[in-house]
Order: structure tokens, then sequence, then C-alpha cells
């Protein structure tokens, strides 16, 4: 399906458009719901400016707040039931449509201390996909095993072995 809607949208005679980029909601939804499960970073900590009352409980100033992005991005109230399931569909209305919180994705943070990159970041991972999309086809190998590290960053453990086939050759072949 997300083949298909890069092949109608960004046509293989010519770089993806800004315009095109904008039309491809599949891939925007794939995006986000891998964002979402396997987001890059695992926590925020940010320090408290000031005191302030969260939930009943007294924060005072200079407190270190920490939010665990991976148990907030499977947390069943604010996801579902299905939580631990990789579903895109989620996001077909957005991202603060489909979740009880409006600010329930975090892989970017969120306010004032957002990624400044967030935009471009997600503009070269659409482009790159989209045009990776239009030649190649792509698997998990058989020795995949799925075994997600958290270091620093989320990573997978064993590596990712793809097998990666041309389509050019595909259907010339």
């Amino acid at each position: 399906m997300v083949r298909e809607e890069v092949a109608r949208e960004c046509p293989a005679h010519r770089p993806p458009t800004v315009d095109a980029l904008g039309k491809l909601k599949l891939l925007n939804m794939l995006l986000l719901e891998t964002l979402r499960l396997y987001c890059p970073i695992t926590f925020i900590q940010r320090k408290t400016s000031s005191g302030t009352i969260l939930a009943n409980i007294e924060v005072p100033k200079g407190t270190i707040m920490s939010i665990p992005l991976l148990m907030l991005h499977r947390d069943k109230e604010v996801w579902g039931p299905d939580a631990d399931e990789f579903n895109p569909m989620r996001f077909q209305n957005g991202v603060s449509v489909d979740t009880k919180l409006s600010r329930s994705l975090l892989a970017f943070s969120y306010g004032p201390r957002v990624c400044a990159g967030q935009n471009f970041a997600m503009v070269e991972v659409q482009i790159v996909i989209a045009t990776i999309l239009r030649s190649f086809s792509f698997s998990l190998s058989p020795t995949y095993v799925h075994k997600p590290s958290n270091f620093v960053t989320l990573l997978p453990r064993y590596g990712l072995p793809l097998i990666v086939r041309n389509l050019q050759q595909l259907t010339t072949g």
C-alpha cells in the first residue's frame, strides 16, 4: 500500500516534491507508528524551574523529572488495548485525534524544548524512503532476531539484516 502511494505521488523520473510529500499519508502514518514503538530516545529529562503540584504531589524547584517514552508510547490507557502492536492506522486522523492525550507522542519532545530538527528529519526520512521504495523491495532476513536494545538510543541488539531486491531487475529478469 505504501509503495503504491509513493509510486502514485512521486513518479520515478523526478525527485519527490514538497507537494508530493504532503500527499504521502500512509508513509507518514507508518513513520509516526515506527517512532511511537521504536522511539530513538527512550526517555526525556527536565529540571523544574519552579515548584509546582503535579498529580497532588508537591514537586520542588530543581527536581529532575523523567518521562519514560518507551512506557508512555505503549501505555494502553493512552493508545488503546493494541498499544504493543504495530498499527499505523491509529494515525489516520492525526496524532491528537486518535489518542486520549493530545501530546502523547513525544518522539521529538514537545513545547519550548521540542527538537528543532523535527520537521527537517520527517521530510528527510520521507524523501529517503520514497526514493528507495521506488527502486527496491525489502524483507527481513530469516536470521533476524527482534530484540531492541535500550542504551542511550533504542537500537536493534543483533542488527537489522534485510533482503534487498532491485525492482527493475525483478520486472525485467
